[in-house]
């Protein structure tokens, strides 16, 4: 490709709002237009290298024996009905009514798409087990678009489902597309790691995550340096540690009876180690939540047994409930592990008026003694004993409180957020944390969506069976800006040669005379070596020429230059110099270097 034939339109500043390296490299190397917030069109530059990335996505799950298939990216609403999720993610999704009044969903996922299509064919054990998937376009409101294309409200998405007669072969389709996930990703110059992650609102088990390092990254992972452990923050588990008294002792069981006391304008944690003089690990932490579309048995429960429950896509669940949930003073609640806990689409702590209303006592004095919302209780407190509490009235604690005496939980769970430090439940190695993005996601759904959606098999007896689904996705465009993440100076963007536009940038000091028949020379011998050209022909600056090749991040630049004939100046982007070559040796020797580079990344 010639400049001339082509679009540079590059920034010499980034715009405002972006804030991360990706972000700001797309935009100044021209690579993609903003349209809107969270709404990003890719230039010519970067579709090729969004091409690229999906070219490597496609040639691995094929080679892994997956199906592709083009489905629509609008869908009827009543799929989405008859999974239970029209209600669940309606947060998240674009909804509009087509002119018969009939709802319908741009496509923020595709779990019911590909299982009403599979449920239209599939009638016998014969035709399982197979995996389809599709590259296509995706849209979720997110409530805030940020850092480009890494978080963006249109997007592109690989999704994969793999239908199962047992789970033998779900495991089996599970591992086999975590496989060509590692290929991948080592294809595009990418070191990613594996973690152990929380399903959300895709559901299932047996999930996980991997990740790219990064320094702004929105996942915050933790990690064991003794063992293979590595899990999100929002799924990590940890060792449960004896509890300490003052005495730095493990807590003993007392005798004592429940004592109140005054305790004015203390609320917090650290007001009530300076108040009793005790450490907090002796406190009991009280919070109240409010719970979405909770779908545990609450019939137990006095306070919720004859709450009105609906039921959708074969899910029954309460809409709106409070619970009370129990932490020893020093740890804080993991908000997704509630949710998950409580089969729930989400989890936040209640407002001062809902505080009041269910438990009696502002936050900083609930307290879990005759309580009437469920007590859910976090691991942590399973070992605690002589506790101090909230009362449960404003001005108040309670002291020398045994669990189990005194209250009894509802259900006890973990729910607690594992930080830095803490030991790994595996080997008792003390987690190191880091930031990483997420680039793709593997579930195991189980019958999930085949069950609500009332997909069957007739097995070798004859007998209806309802299928296993597994899911698994990638997303495009992260993955691009994560490349970009990880491959780049201040100078701009430094490709791997597996993704970059082109491989190759040509550029003549001036464009006329014997540098312009050197240069095209070099294109075509190059070209017909099979290396991708780009010659920058414009009449611009050599200054202005060089800082663009190095911006887009061309992963070799040859410069044509009088001063130099008959050699030619070859500069690998990630080099510190440049290297003189002889022009009738510059095409092979430049060839020889972009195989050589795509060799060591599809090995």
């Amino acid at each position: 490709m010639k400049a001339s034939k082509s679009i540079i339109w590059t920034l010499r500043e980034a715009p405002n709002d972006a804030v991360i390296a990706s972000h700001q490299l797309m935009m100044r190397s021209g690579m993609i237009r903003k349209l809107g917030n969270g709404l990003y069109a890719y230039m010519p530059l970067g579709y090729r290298s969004l091409m690229k990335v999906q070219k490597i996505i496609r040639e691995e799950l094929d080679k892994a024996g997956l199906l592709e298939i083009k489905p629509t990216v609008i869908q009827p609403g009543d799929l989405w009905r008859e999974s239970g999720r029209w209600d669940k993610m309606s947060g998240e999704m674009l909804t509009a009514q087509n002119r018969q009044g009939q709802d319908m969903v741009v496509s923020p996922t595709a779990e019911e798409a590909f299982t009403a299509l599979v449920r239209e064919g599939i009638s016998s054990y014969k035709q399982l087990p197979f995996t389809l998937y599709q590259i296509n376009t995706k849209y979720r409101d997110e409530i805030r678009p940020r850092y480009g294309v890494m978080r963006g409200r249109e997007f592109t998405m690989m999704d994969a489902y793999s239908f199962d007669k047992d789970q033998a072969d779900l495991d089996a389709s599970y591992d086999n597309v975590a496989a060509a996930y590692h290929r991948i990703f080592k294809r595009m110059g990418l070191k990613t790691i594996s973690v152990k992650a929380d399903t959300g609102s895709m559901g299932g088990s047996g999930s996980e995550e991997f990740m790219v390092e990064s320094p702004v990254g929105d996942d915050t992972l933790l990690l064991c340096p003794n063992c293979s452990y590595a899990a999100n923050v929002e799924k990590a588990a940890c060792q449960r540690e004896v509890p300490l008294n003052n005495e730095g002792k493990a807590q003993v069981k007392t005798d004592l009876p429940v004592e109140e006391v005054a305790t004015p304008n203390v609320f917090s944690i650290e007001d009530m180690e300076k108040f009793f003089n005790a450490k907090s690990t002796t406190f009991l932490k009280a919070l109240i939540y409010k719970v979405y579309n909770c779908g545990i048995d609450l019939s137990k429960n006095d306070f919720y047994k004859n709450a009105e429950k609906v039921t959708e896509g074969g899910v029954t669940y309460i809409p709106e409930t409070y619970f009370c949930v129990l932490i020893r003073g020093d740890l804080d609640v993991n908000e997704t592990k509630l949710a998950a806990v409580l089969k729930a689409s989400g989890a936040e702590l209640a407002n001062e008026e809902d505080v009041l209303k269910y438990s009696g006592a502002p936050h900083g004095f609930v307290g879990p003694i005759g309580i009437k919302i469920p007590v859910l209780a976090d691991d942590s407190t399973i070992d605690m004993h002589d506790c101090i509490a909230g009362s449960g009235k404003e001005g108040f604690h309670i002291k020398h409180v045994e669990p189990g005496r005194d209250f009894t939980p509802f259900m006890t769970a973990d729910v607690r957020t594992c930080k830095e430090g803490d030991k790994c439940p595996d080997c008792g190695g003390s987690f190191y944390m880091k930031k990483g993005n997420e680039l793709g996601h593997i579930f195991k759904l189980g019958t999930k969506y085949t069950k609500s959606m009332n997909v069957t098999y007739l097995d070798m007896s004859g007998k209806p069976v309802t299928p296993l689904m597994g899911c698994y996705g990638i997303g495009v465009d992260r993955t691009l800006a994560s490349i970009i993440e990880g491959h780049h100076d201040d100078k701009g963007i430094q490709w791997p040669m597996s993704v970059a536009p082109y491989q190759v940038s040509i550029v003549p000091i001036q464009y006329k005379g014997q540098m312009q028949e050197v240069a095209d020379k070099l294109y075509d011998e190059l070209t017909k070596a099979g290396v991708e050209v780009f010659l920058d022909d414009r009449n611009e600056r050599p200054g202005v020429k060089f800082a663009d090749s190095e911006l887009i991040g061309f992963p070799v630049r040859i410069v044509v230059g009088d001063k130099n004939l008959p050699n030619v100046e070859v500069k690998v982007r990630t080099a510190e110099n440049a290297e003189l070559v002889p022009v009738d040796e510059a095409a092979k020797k430049v060839a020889d270097f972009v195989k050589a580079e795509m060799d060591k990344l599809n090995a």
